[in-house]
C-alpha cells in the first residue's frame, strides 16, 4: 500500500490494543493513510503517549484510552468516549491479546481462563457493542486480528489457539448476521511476526521456525498492518467473512 496515497483520509477508526506490535503498526499506518485513530492500551502509558505523538504533518490524529480488553464493563465506555469525539466511527480493529503458554496436560485453569477472557470474551464484547453502533448508522467495517494457530493449532499454546479459533468463528458468524446492514467483518491470521512476543522466544526456536517458513523469515508488523488497512478501506468493499493469512506461506505449506 503506497504511503503517498491516503485512501483513508478523514475516516475514524478505533483500535483495541494499539500500543505495541501489530496494533502499534496499524495505528501508525492508519494515521499515515489520513485516518483519525483512537486506540486502547492496558498499562504501558509511556508507549501509548509516545505513539500519540507520532502523527505528523498531513497525517490523521492519534489519541489513546486506557482500558483492559478483559474488563467488559469498559467496552461501552470506550465506544461512548469515541462517539463523543467524532460524528461517525468507520471501523474497528480488535487486536488485544495475551498468551500464557503451557502444554494442555499441565495447564492450570487460571492460564486457560485469563487467555480466553482477554482474547475471546473481550473480542465478543467489542464486536457486539460496535455492531450495534454500526447497525444504527448503516455502515462500518470490523477487522479482528486472529492467528494461524486458530486455523491449524500448535503445541504448547492450546489456550491461545482455542481463543484465536473462537475469534475466527465469531467473525464468520457475525459477518453473515450483519452484512445486510452494509457492515463488513473480516479477520487477519498472522503467522510468526517480529513482535515482542516473538522476540521472547528462544533464538534457537526462532531460527528453526524461520527455516520452515517458505519466505524464509518472520514477518514485520507493518506487513500485517497493510492488510488490515486494506480490509478497512473501500477497496475491500466486497470482502466480508474472510480470513486472510499473513504468514509467509507457513500454514499453506504444512496444513491443507
Amino acid at each position: 500500500m503506497d504511503g503517498g496515497i491516503r485512501i483513508l483520509t478523514g475516516k475514524n477508526f478505533l483500535v483495541i490494543g494499539g500500543s505495541r506490535g501489530i496494533g502499534r503498526a496499524t495505528v501508525k499506518k492508519l494515521a499515515e493513510q489520513g485516518a483519525n485513530v483512537t486506540f486502547t492500551y492496558k498499562d504501558n502509558e509511556a508507549a501509548a503517549k509516545e505513539l500519540c505523538g507520532h502523527a505528523g504533518k498531513g497525517s490523521g490524529k492519534i489519541e489513546c484510552i486506557q482500558a483492559d480488553a478483559a474488563d467488559s464493563s469498559t467496552t461501552s465506555q470506550v465506544l461512548e468516549t469515541v462517539r463523543k469525539d467524532i460524528a461517525k466511527l468507520d471501523g474497528l480493529v480488535v487486536n488485544a491479546g495475551i498468551n500464557r503458554d503451557s502444554n494442555l496436560v499441565t495447564m492450570d485453569e487460571d492460564s486457560w481462563n485469563e487467555v480466553i477472557s482477554t482474547n475471546l470474551t473481550g473480542t465478543f464484547h467489542y464486536l457486539k457493542s460496535a455492531s450495534n453502533k454500526f447497525i444504527r448508522q448503516g455502515s462500518g467495517s470490523i477487522v479482528c486480528v486472529s492467528s494461524i494457530t486458530g486455523l491449524v493449532g500448535m503445541p504448547g499454546i492450546a489456550n491461545y489457539a482455542a481463543s484465536k479459533a473462537g475469534q475466527i468463528a465469531l467473525v464468520r458468524s457475525l459477518a453473515l448476521e450483519i452484512a445486510r446492514f452494509n457492515i463488513r467483518v473480516n479477520a487477519v491470521a498472522p503467522g510468526f511476526i517480529n513482535t515482542d512476543m516473538y522476540q521472547d522466544l528462544s533464538e534457537k526456536f526462532r531460527q528453526s521456525t524461520e527455516r520452515h517458513i517458505p519466505l524464509g523469515r518472520a514477518g514485520d508488523p507493518e506487513e500485517v498492518a497493510n492488510v488490515i488497512c486494506f480490509l478497512l478501506s473501500d477497496q475491500a468493499s466486497y470482502i466480508t467473512g474472510s480470513v486472510i493469512t499473513v504468514d509467509g506461506g507457513f500454514a499453506h505449506k504444512y496444513y491443507k
